[in-house]
């Protein structure tokens, strides 16, 4: 059984095994936890390319000792070209297409996010940006060993994917979906990222690299051009905040979902459980689940469409008003439309005190798909989430979608810093409801909390039903407890993709690190 890593001088945790070396080497090297995470999202955007890459988005939430924490938003806008005349005309009235280059609408907002973040280091021994990158560019060019999960991905997604631009060239090897242990080397993205490491990461918007892209993405059927990415810049944000029980709880600003994973630990808060792994427990967080799904379906997308800021959805009165809806006898009947998404979540600490969150993604398995041969990079489907008809997420040039992604951070009462996400689109606020109550306030070990039996209220990973899914742990008579409360219950695998890929970091006041990884991944914690 995977046991809690502790350690003085920092922890890491990845759903990658070789993303965590890479970020403990820069922590075992003096590097902060920023430095650490730049080299371990490099390094993932290789090993686990079915699930994030350099052609996506990126969320991060960073503690300093003695400092409010901060986000950054490296989430990219929709091109000057992505109006609703321009879908219309390319017969797209109802949705945006999810695959090919119409798909690719957002600027890959990532690797402005690892330079925000590298600016924040405050060290004059800081590392070069070619430093950081060096492991991933290495690993590229000799080759990654394609995982179980990736094998059976592509398989999964062959049929939407085969015949997209440079899909097949990049993912396939002669042709065919690779086995796990295959080897699959990338050396045109190994030549980006020395590029990247050579002249910094803004080439990646405004040099050959960019140059490059919007090329190719305009001859593919993108509307995203070189004006684009010269425009992009990520943001530093304040996170949102609530508070419960535990301490101050923060995750990412609209529009992502971070408030919705707010809202059910407010929420929860308010109904006064007082004993883990219970049918209040569990039945508590999923009806607390529907009232915040509910409110980020109707009312979330980019904070200037919004008609009111996500923090006043998590004032007192709001979320009291809310609880006061959930029942604790019977479910609330859920039919609703989830979003699918793949992604990653790692976290890390360091020995000077810093805790970062960090989240990567590309939205669907592999994104839109597209791939440019020239640079190795594919892009994100994330615009494919904007909406073509009236409301908070509608298309609009400029304009950020609804993201799925959250990381999530903690300064709990007793002095502990808590990270912890997860990737699974709309079962990333469950599943780090269920880590957080698990171990902050219920006292589970932080590694028992990520392994123990997981849940997922709708669909992720391509599944088609939207009922309450639970891994075949949990206790019989708890199951049995929640159908007679109407939960219309399948019983799925009992460590089961369907309920995402976790983790979570712990500094404690004494420099005592913590982490944790998930069994359902390919990770480790060191």
């Amino acid at each position: 059984m995977l046991q809690t890593a502790l350690a003085f001088n920092g922890t890491f945790t990845a759903p990658h095994r070789e993303a965590a070396y890479a970020g403990r080497r820069i922590l075992d090297e003096g590097g902060t936890a920023m430095e650490a995470m730049i080299a371990a999202a490099a390094m993932i955007a290789v090993v686990y390319p079915h699930m994030n890459g350099i052609g996506g988005d990126g969320f991060w939430l960073i503690h300093k000792p003695g400092k409010p924490p901060v986000g950054i938003a490296a989430c990219g806008q929709a091109a000057g070209l992505a109006t609703l005349q321009w879908y219309a005309e390319r017969g797209h009235n109802t949705a945006i297409p999810t695959r090919h280059g119409e798909a690719a609408l957002t600027v890959p907002g990532t690797i402005g996010g690892w330079d925000m973040a590298l600016s924040m280091v405050e060290s004059n021994n800081r590392f070069t940006v070619a430093e950081l990158l060096s492991g991933a560019v290495a690993k590229a060019r000799d080759g990654i060993a394609v995982t179980a999960n990736q094998s059976i991905c592509t398989a999964d997604k062959l049929d939407d994917l085969a015949d997209v631009h440079g899909f097949a060239e990049a993912f396939l090897i002669d042709g065919k979906v690779p086995p796990a242990g295959a080897r699959m080397r990338q050396a045109r993205l190994a030549d980006t990222l020395e590029e990247l490491g050579h002249n910094g990461l803004r080439s990646y918007y405004e040099g050959d690299v960019a140059k490059v892209h919007s090329t190719f993405l305009e001859q593919n059927g993108s509307p995203l051009r070189m004006e684009d990415f010269s425009r992009y810049e990520p943001r530093e944000v304040t996170p949102l905040a609530v508070r419960t029980r535990e301490g101050a709880l923060y995750n990412m600003v609209a529009p992502t979902q971070g408030v919705a994973s707010l809202m059910i630990l407010g929420l929860f808060d308010r109904l006064k459980v007082e004993a883990g792994e219970s049918y209040e427990h569990i039945h508590g967080l999923i009806e607390a689940t529907k009232r915040a799904f509910i409110k980020r379906n109707g009312d979330l997308g980019d904070p200037a469409s919004m008609a009111s800021d996500a923090q006043t959805w998590l004032q007192d009165q709001a979320l009291d008003a809310l609880a006061t809806k959930i029942d604790m006898e019977r479910a609330l009947e859920w039919p609703y439309r989830p979003a699918e998404g793949d992604t990653i979540w790692m976290g890390a600490a360091d020995r000077y005190g810093n805790v970062v969150s960090f989240i990567q993604s590309v939205y669907w398995e592999f994104g839109s798909g597209l791939t440019c041969p020239q640079t190795g990079v594919f892009f994100q489907n994330r615009g494919a989430g904007f909406s073509l008809i009236e409301g908070p997420n509608q298309l609009q040039p400029g304009k950020r979608p609804f993201h799925t992604l959250n990381p999530a951070l903690a300064e709990l009462s007793d002095g502990r810093v808590m990270a912890y996400g997860t990737m699974g689109g709309e079962g990333q606020p469950q599943t780090q409801a269920a880590i957080f109550t698990r171990h902050a306030r219920f006292g589970m070990p932080l590694q028992e909390a990520i392994t123990a039996p997981r849940w997922l209220l709708g669909r992720t990973w391509g599944a088609s039903s939207t009922n309450l899914k639970l891994e075949s742990r949990f206790d019989p008579l708890l199951v049995d407890k929640l159908k007679a409360a109407g939960h219309d219950i399948e019983i799925i695998a009992p460590f089961s993709d369907l309920c995402g890929h976790a983790g979570a970091v712990v500094l404690h006041e004494n420099g005592l690190c913590e982490a944790a990884s998930d069994p359902r991944s390919d990770g480790a914690a060191l």
